[in-house]
């Protein structure tokens, strides 16, 4: 098959700028859409895939499974799972065993803001930094029990609504009537831990009255497997005691907002349905007037498939312009923003499945909107569109 020269679909492309244009930014906003969607989908599921350890698992209070801000556990369920479990890990002595209370607080970022702030509170202890590696102080310092310090995540800030200065090193935060100092700054990169607040565990069971309760104790596992945790949970009717790996109790939150993703990718389809029926209006309109002169390769002996296959050259070479500049400008201006939502706050993940997809809508988006109009104009017999004005 005697193929159209590659140069003449290039030329093509400049006959016409205006065209050219609205080709490339039809498909620049298509593929942007299909990125943030993309990229807001994978930093959720990549946040709580992240936040949860096979090694670790939750002891929390039976019928809480699917939300540890509603368990209620009694506060010496810590120290009677490290002396009860065989096999848990140590360093220097010291079990990976950590009590902690989680919670939603109100909070104002000075006594006289009206506003009401709502953060993501972690009542610790040190053992927390054992169980959690994946936080790093990355400024400043841990706060200190009976100072009325707090030590605040990298996405804290999203997570609250406020400018970054607001919750800098040295400044305060109040709630329960009093100021709480800023200690340091913590990082937990793609976790949901990087948009909490880390309080001293026994100064936030005060501030919430609720001295004799936690949440959870986390444990890590060395020699010990999950069901030696599971039989102590069931031993302990008195304690009334589930026990859940991490990574199964956010694999089940990731379930939970399941409906959130699918309506951010429905509604990410619909918006790039509008931009393909109007790069498809453009490429009809445009091709739609060469009629004559693709009856007149025709009589030059190339075949409808050697045009076809230039109609997609030309396509192909506009669509993935404006892909690329997309992709181009997401990666610069997307990736990595903080989108708060109700369990924190997470970073758009633009990494390369996400990439992929998106220049694969690209590149999906040119071999559609091409289709139509190549069918309006090789349909014709050559007399016949020869004839078209």
């Amino acid at each position: 098959m005697k193929l159209l020269p590659f140069e003449y679909a290039v030329r093509n492309l400049g006959r016409a700028p205006l065209r050219l244009v609205a080709s490339i930014a039809g498909a620049a906003l298509v593929v942007a859409l299909v990125l943030a969607s993309g990229g807001f989908v994978r930093g959720m599921e990549h946040s709580l895939a992240v936040s949860g350890s096979r090694d670790n698992v939750i002891l929390l209070g039976a019928g809480s499974e699917e939300s540890i801000e509603r368990s209620q556990i009694g506060l010496r369920t810590a120290s009677l799972a490290a002396a009860s479990i065989p096999g848990l890990r140590t360093r220097l002595g010291v079990p990976y065993v950590s009590p902690e209370v989680h919670m939603a607080l109100l909070v104002r970022s000075t006594r006289d803001d009206p506003r009401e702030l709502n953060g993501v509170f972690r009542g610790v202890t040190p053992a927390a930094y054992l169980v959690h590696p994946q936080v790093r102080v990355v400024e400043g310092r841990t706060p200190l029990a009976g100072q009325h310090e707090l030590m605040v995540g990298s996405l804290a800030a999203t997570r609250l609504g406020v400018a970054p200065e607001t919750v800098a090193v040295g400044r305060t935060l109040w709630f329960d009537n009093r100021a709480w100092t800023i200690t340091g700054r913590f990082e937990a990169p793609h976790t949901v831990m990087d948009a909490e607040i880390w309080v001293p565990l026994a100064d936030l069971q005060i501030a919430t009255r609720r001295e004799s309760t936690i949440s959870c104790v986390i444990l890590t596992l060395d020699s010990a497997e999950y069901e030696d945790v599971v039989a102590f949970a069931a031993q302990r009717l008195d304690l009334e005691l589930r026990a859940i790996r991490e990574s199964d109790y956010y694999a089940g939150l990731a379930r939970f907002y399941r409906p959130v993703r699918g309506m951010v990718w429905a509604t990410a389809l619909l918006i790039a349905l509008g931009g393909l029926l109007g790069g498809l209006n453009t490429m009809y309109a445009a091709f739609a007037t060469r009629v004559r002169e693709l009856g007149a390769l025709q009589t030059l002996g190339f075949s409808r498939l050697a045009i076809a296959v230039s109609f997609f050259q030309e396509s192909l070479l506009a669509t993935s312009a404006g892909g690329l500049a997309a992709a181009l400008a997401c990666v610069l201006l997307l990736n990595g923003v903080a989108v708060k939502f109700s369990m924190g706050a997470f970073a758009l993940l633009l990494d390369a499945p996400v990439l992929l997809g998106g220049l694969a809508a690209g590149a999906a988006l040119a071999v559609v909107g091409v289709l139509p109009p190549l069918w309006r104009c090789l349909r014709l017999p050559i007399v016949e569109a020869l004839r078209t004005a």
